[in-house]
């Protein structure tokens, strides 16, 4: 069994487009809920959902202090070190997720009438294989 490792990212919404620098405990579930637009905020309305850049971090401490960081940097420093790991703007979701992981984590979402006038998203994280 392995520790949990934390990652701070950075989503693009195409190269050289608008970038999201992020940091998460899970990163890809949390690229999944960029991609599929469950979260209301700047990647959604700003189309920002290619994972560009991520580095690991063993703790959380590390990884926030990290994202503070990157979030100061100016913008041709955040193209430098995409540039230098990813120079094609590779969407590096697609390397590390497999299809079957992926249609599984879609059913872990499931649509809810609320009111009869808007949906809301429910995440239930029981449906989800465990990670053993």
């Amino acid at each position: 069994m392995s520790e949990r490792q934390y990652a701070v990212y950075i989503l693009a919404s195409r190269k050289n487009g608008t970038l999201y620098t992020g940091v998460t405990g899970d990163l890809e579930n949390r690229v999944f809920e960029h991609k599929e637009k469950l979260m209301e905020g700047f990647t959604k309305k700003y189309n920002v959902q290619r994972l560009v850049y991520y580095e690991l971090h063993e703790s959380p401490e590390h990884a926030i202090m990290r994202e503070k960081q990157i979030k100061k940097w100016k913008r041709t420093w955040k193209l430098n070190i995409i540039e230098k790991d990813n120079p094609q703007w590779k969407d590096l979701y697609n390397e590390f997720d497999s299809l079957t992981k992926r249609e599984e984590r879609k059913l872990a979402f499931i649509p809810e009438r609320v009111t009869g006038t808007h949906d809301k998203i429910i995440y239930n994280p029981g449906f989800l294989p465990s990670q053993e």
